[in-house]
C-alpha cells in the first residue's frame, strides 16, 4: 500500500513540473479558436459565418414582424383555427402587447450578439495571422462593417445595449451591464469610419460583400438616427460618387435576375436550392390556402403559414395615382371561404380594386413574387439599402437644414422613376411630410417603417390613429391593443438576458 502511495505522489509531482506546452496544447482532432484562426481560407469561412448571422437578424420572421407588422403598413388574418403561442406573440408585437417571453424579440436579440461574438474573434484573432496586410485589411473592414449593423439594429430595436467590443473568455466578459445609447453609436461610428477606410468601392456585378458604400449608408443612417445631419448629408454625398444608379423600372429592383445590381447597396444574400441557403419570404405573406399554385406557378399548398404581413387598405390608398410602386408591390388574391380555408380564384392588380359580392379578397406583398420550383425555396435576397434609400436619406437631411431646394433634387430622382410628377414643394414642414411618405411607398415591405416612424418622432400619433382604424375593421382587437406610449417605443429586454446577465429592463415592462 505504501508503495503505491509513493507512486501517486511522484505522479502528481511530475505533473506539477510539466510545462505550460503540455497542458495547453489544443485538440488536435477538433476545430477551436487555438488552432483555427490562422490562415487567410479560415479568417475567409470565419467571415462567411458572420454575413450568415445577419440572415437571422435582418432577414427573418423577427425583422418583418417587429419592423413592418410593428407599423401601419400590414396587419394579419386572424386565424382561429390556429391559436399556437408563435401565432399570438406576432398578433402582441403588431398590436403593442408584446412582453420580454416574446421569442420573435429573443431571437432579434439573440442573433444580433451571435453574429457580434463571431466578428469579434475575427478582429481580436487577424493580427497574428499570416497573409498580407491588404487582405486583412479588407477581412477587418467587412467584419467591422457586421458589427456595426447589427449594433444598430440592437440599439434603435432595444436602446442602450451590453457594448462586447473583444471576444468573451470568460463568465466575467460575458455579462456586461448596457452601455448608454450614446456609447452604442460611438461604437457603430468607430466601426464604420474603419470599415470606410479599409473597405473597397463597389465593382458590377456585386458579390453581396460590404463595401465602402454601404459602410457609407450605413455610417448615414446612424447619423439621421441621431439627428446628425450635417454628418449624414457628407456621408451620403460621398456615396453619390461611387457608380450607384436607380434601376430603371421600379418592379425590376426585386427580380431575382438583378440581385446585386447597380441599385443594390447591400443585401441579404439567399439561394434557391438544396443547399440550405434558400429564402422563403413570398409564403408567409399569402393566405392560408390548400392550394396556392396560382400565385406561387407551382402545386403548393400555404395551410400553416400565412396570413402575415397583410398589406392595409390604407397602405393601398396612401400610393398616389399613377404610382408605380403599387402594383409592383401589391397584389390582390380574390376567391371565396374563410379565413384558413380561402379556395383562390384570382389574382389581380390592387389598382382600383373592389371586392365582388360574395367574394373574399386578400392583399399580399408582391415584390418578393418570383419564379422557384420548390415550396418555401425561392431565390430572392433581401434588401438592406438601395440607392433609392440614399437618396432619400439625403433629401431628409438637406430639408432637416433648411437646403430645401437642394434636398427637391434628389427626392424627384425617386418620384420620377415611379412615373410621378417632381415636387414643388419648399415649406420645409410640409416637404418633411411628403419625404416620409416617399419612403413608406418606395421601401414597403423592407422592415423599415416602424423605424421610420420612430426616428421622425411620429410613431406615437401615427400609430393610436392606425389602432383606432383597425379596431373599427376587426372588432376581435383588444382594447388594450395599440395604446402607444413613449415607452412602447423600443421593445424590452429578453426575460432570459435580464436573469442571467442581471440588465436593467426597458422601462414599462
Amino acid at each position: 500500500m505504501k508503495k503505491l502511495i509513493y507512486i501517486y505522489i511522484i505522479f502528481c509531482l511530475s505533473l506539477q513540473s510539466c510545462s505550460n506546452d503540455f497542458i495547453e496544447i489544443a485538440p488536435q482532432a477538433s476545430v477551436t479558436t487555438a488552432n483555427f484562426y490562422k490562415t487567410q481560407s479560415q479568417f475567409e469561412q470565419a467571415l462567411i459565418g458572420s454575413y450568415e448571422s445577419i440572415r437571422d437578424a435582418k432577414g427573418s420572421v423577427a425583422s418583418w414582424v417587429m419592423g413592418e407588422m410593428r407599423s401601419d403598413n400590414t396587419h394579419y388574418e386572424y386565424n382561429n383555427l390556429n391559436r399556437g403561442v408563435s401565432y399570438s406573440e406576432r398578433e402582441d408585437t403588431a398590436g403593442f402587447l408584446d412582453d420580454n417571453s416574446s421569442s420573435y424579440i429573443s431571437s432579434k436579440y439573440n442573433s444580433c450578439y451571435t453574429g457580434i461574438a463571431r466578428v469579434n474573434q475575427i478582429l481580436d484573432k487577424i493580427d497574428a495571422a499570416d497573409f498580407s496586410l491588404q487582405t486583412k485589411d479588407r477581412i477587418s473592414g467587412e467584419a467591422k462593417f457586421i458589427r456595426a449593423l447589427l449594433y444598430f439594429e440592437l440599439v434603435r430595436y432595444f436602446g442602450g445595449v451590453s457594448l462586447h467590443l473583444n471576444a468573451v473568455e470568460g463568465a466575467a466578459q460575458a455579462y456586461l451591464q448596457r452601455s448608454s445609447v450614446a456609447e452604442v453609436y460611438q461604437a457603430i461610428e468607430s466601426d464604420l469610419n474603419d470599415a470606410i477606410q479599409q473597405l473597397p468601392v463597389a465593382s458590377f456585378p456585386q458579390n453581396g460583400r460590404a463595401t465602402k458604400g454601404a459602410a457609407q449608408v450605413l455610417l448615414a443612417d446612424a447619423f439621421m438616427a441621431q439627428k446628425k445631419y450635417a454628418n449624414a448629408e457628407t456621408a451620403l454625398k460621398a456615396t453619390l460618387q461611387m457608380g450607384y444608379e436607380l434601376m430603371p423600372d421600379y418592379s425590376s429592383v426585386f427580380n431575382i435576375n438583378n440581385k446585386n445590381s447597380k441599385e443594390s447597396i447591400f443585401e441579404v444574400q439567399y439561394q434557391e436550392g438544396n443547399q440550405g441557403q434558400q429564402s422563403n419570404f413570398l409564403y408567409p405573406f399569402l393566405p392560408l390556402s390548400s392550394d396556392v399554385s396560382l400565385i406561387t406557378g407551382i402545386q403548393s399548398q400555404n395551410r400553416n403559414g400565412g396570413g402575415w404581413n397583410t398589406p392595409t387598405q390604407e397602405m393601398i390608398e396612401s400610393y398616389e395615382p399613377g404610382d408605380s410602386r403599387l402594383e409592383a408591390s401589391i397584389g390582390i388574391i380574390e376567391g371565396t371561404g374563410p379565413v384558413g380555408e380561402m379556395v383562390i380564384e384570382k389574382v389581380t392588380s390592387p389598382l382600383n380594386y373592389t371586392t365582388p359580392e360574395n367574394k373574399r379578397s386578400y392583399a399580399y406583398i408582391k415584390k418578393y413574387q418570383n419564379t422557384h420550383s420548390v415550396i418555401n425555396n425561392t431565390d430572392d435576397n433581401f434588401p438592406i439599402y438601395r440607392y433609392s434609400d440614399a437618396l432619400l436619406l439625403l433629401a431628409e437631411a438637406l430639408n432637416e437644414q433648411g437646403k430645401t431646394a437642394e434636398a427637391l433634387t434628389h427626392l424627384n430622382r425617386v418620384r420620377e422613376r415611379a412615373g410621378l410628377l417632381p415636387s414643388v414643394e419648399v415649406n420645409q414642414g410640409a416637404l418633411q411630410d411628403i419625404i416620409l411618405h416617399e419612403r413608406r411607398v418606395e421601401f414597403a415591405f423592407e422592415n423599415k417603417r416602424w423605424l421610420d416612424l420612430v426616428r421622425t418622432d411620429r410613431a406615437i400619433e401615427v400609430m393610436n390613429q392606425h389602432g383606432q382604424y383597425l379596431k373599427t375593421l376587426h372588432p376581435i382587437l383588444r382594447d388594450v391593443s395599440y395604446n402607444v406610449t413613449t415607452n412602447r417605443l423600443l421593445f424590452p429586454i429578453p426575460q432570459r438576458e435580464i436573469l442571467i446577465g442581471r440588465l436593467e429592463q426597458n422601462p414599462g415592462y
